[in-house]
């Protein structure tokens, strides 16, 4: 048995780096990144060099990030109960009560309630317990490099980063997060971190990865960029006559765009009262081979999605911040 395998299954053996794959370095496409880095944004190009010499191709990532197989079925029910759990649930007031001047503060200043920032981090990580373990820098560039798919996408988020670490003055292989290279608390990208991070105890420095108060304040400050509406609700229960009709309101997207006249039109009412101009967007929630949930989405639906582009996600925030408060 190799002696690295020997180590990982002894009781209390330490976490075994993964193995080296081929370098970044001498690449011609990470060639390409360097130098316009060093255009744009006046980088030396050795420290750059070096910094890729070192980094690590991560392949857990690419398996991690793939699409789920073509045969699999969501089931909005079973995503829901993996957050609305007891142990999340008596966390969530804990962490609350815990910081409840700061979510104050952050509610008064962008309008969002504290119960949304704190399902959010709850949802995300835990309020803080399970952040991830894997180098930021290897997680981006596998990605940016390796993963053809998104590979636009997180060549901008591993530029974002690289941008970070030196405002910051950071090493860049310390900072740990998800596969997808977000990080912290509130688990934002390095984009989001360098365009909605704030320092809401006002230290002096944005601290995401152990500062509660930081990753309230910018988790708050991320939804009010993004269009949150103070005072306004999430999501409606929806009534429908005959689910055949909904196909076009489905298609249309969770952009809200319908109002509650509008989607008379189409068999759907609410038990709830709705103000007739306010914007909706019909929510649909596959349940494997079980009846689809559906809701109506309001902007601040939306908004959530802008955090995590999934109305599972939104949804299971809105059900946890609705059981936090309810909790309290």
């Amino acid at each position: 048995m190799p002696e690295a395998l020997a180590q990982a299954k002894r009781p209390g053996a330490a976490r075994q780096p993964p193995a080296a794959a081929p370098a970044y370095s001498g690449r011609a496409d990470v060639d390409a990144f360097i130098v316009d880095m060093v255009a744009r944004h006046g980088f030396v190009p050795s420290e750059l060099e070096a910094m890729f010499a070192s980094v690590r191709r991560d392949d857990s990532v690419l398996r991690l990030i793939a699409p789920p197989p073509r045969d699999f079925r969501k089931s909005w029910r079973s995503y829901r109960a993996r957050f609305l759990d007891p142990v999340r649930i008596r966390e969530g007031v804990r962490f609350w009560a815990d910081n409840e001047s700061w979510l104050a503060l952050a509610s008064a200043r962008y309008g969002v309630p504290a119960e949304i920032v704190v399902a959010i981090l709850g949802v995300e990580t835990m309020y803080g317990r399970i952040t991830g373990d894997v180098r930021v820098v290897d997680a981006l560039t596998t990605l940016a490099f390796d993963y053809p798919r998104r590979a636009d996408y997180f060549r901008s988020e591993l530029e974002q980063f690289v941008l970070y670490v030196r405002d910051e003055r950071l090493d860049a292989f310390s900072l740990r997060g998800s596969f997808a290279g977000a990080i912290g608390l509130p688990q934002f990208m390095p984009g989001s971190i360098r365009r909605y991070a704030v320092d809401l105890d006002g230290d002096g420095h944005v601290d995401l990865g152990s500062n509660p108060a930081d990753a309230i304040g910018s988790v708050a400050n991320f939804l009010a960029a993004h269009g949150w509406r103070s005072g306004e609700p999430v999501v409606f229960r929806a009534r429908y006559g005959s689910e055949s009709r909904l196909s076009p309101l489905v298609e249309a997207g969770i952009r809200p765009q319908f109002t509650i006249g509008q989607l008379a039109d189409y068999g759907v009412a609410s038990p709830e009262p709705i103000s007739p101009e306010l914007p909706l967007a019909l929510i649909d929630l596959p349940n494997g081979d079980d009846t689809t949930s559906y809701f109506l989405g309001a902007t601040n639906f939306y908004v959530i999605t802008r955090y995590n582009r999934s109305s599972f996600y939104a949804m299971a925030v809105h059900d946890l911040a609705r059981a936090l408060a309810e909790a309290r």
